[in-house]
């Protein structure tokens, strides 16, 4: 019985220990023509990028995986609605999220969330 009990005490504190070195942070962004510099996802036609600095609130130990989503976007409605939204230049203090549009597409503002993680 006593090994079983210092068995379980073991794995409990193992376990304790891994989760509490997990960093997690998490946010949101945004980008549109009146907030965003050189913001041009509404004009033109062809390839298009526009670029968001997110930093964290609080560095990570090390380099953190970044999740992106999207929950808001205006765009025009007479044309498709072409987008791609990544991460990019990911460091302990922050990314980048690079928003893309191409052809006649144009969004007018977009925004989402972030989560980022590290071990």
């Amino acid at each position: 019985m006593k090994k079983l009990l210092l068995t379980l005490l073991l794995v409990v504190g193992v376990t304790a220990v891994a989760i509490s070195q997990t960093q997690v942070l998490s946010g949101n962004w945004s980008a549109n023509s009146t907030t965003t510099p050189s913001y041009t996802l509404h004009q033109n036609e062809g390839e298009r990028s526009i670029l968001v600095s997110v930093p964290f609130l609080k560095p990570f130990e090390t380099k953190p995986d970044v999740i992106l989503t999207v929950n808001h976007m205006d765009a025009e409605a007479k044309t498709n609605v072409r987008y791609t939204v990544k991460a990019v230049t990911v460091t302990r203090d922050g990314f980048t999220v690079q928003v893309s549009t191409w052809e006649d597409s144009k969004i007018y503002g977009i925004t989402g969330y972030w989560l980022a993680h590290a071990e």
